[in-house]
């Protein structure tokens, strides 16, 4: 299904497909969770040496624009992407100190949200929670190191 409506995008674009970009596509959509153009690079190129950093960007920058791929910046100097999940919604807690990003879903939040912006006569078009700590295996470690001193 993607794959179709981004062949129809790049035609509608004016751009043309490439073997490079297919590669990458295909590895995007198989990669779990959050990855970085970099990770990215570097799973692509187990399969071709070739590929640079560059169309790797220029392909995720046409997987957002078309509405395949959703580009996080997740407080970090550069952006994460995951693929987009039509009708689905998620949200994320994020370690910093490992940089681990756990996405999560919660009826409660999302109806408490709502009710927020009805109070206010908000009208709700999209939205995104991140939230920011320790994960479980960090917070161990610390706790683990201040016992020690």
């Amino acid at each position: 299904m993607e794959r179709a409506f981004l062949k129809h995008y790049i035609k509608s674009q004016g751009l043309r497909q490439s073997s490079r970009r297919d590669r990458i596509v295909e590895t995007f959509f198989k990669v779990k969770g959050h990855t970085t153009a970099e990770e990215l690079l570097g799973q692509v190129r187990k399969k071709d040496k070739l590929v640079g950093l560059t169309t790797v960007y220029r392909t995720l920058k046409l997987l957002t624009q078309c509405g395949l791929a959703v580009e996080r910046k997740f407080d970090r100097k550069g952006a994460s992407f995951e693929p987009a999940q039509a009708g689905e919604h998620h949200d994320h807690l994020i370690c910093l100190e490992c940089g681990t990003i756990l996405e999560f879903e919660n009826k409660n939040i999302e109806s408490l949200q709502e009710a927020v912006a009805r109070e206010h006569g908000f009208i709700i078009s999209r939205h995104i929670l991140e939230l920011y700590g320790t994960c479980q295996e960090c917070s161990g470690k610390t706790r683990k190191n201040s016992k020690k001193k």
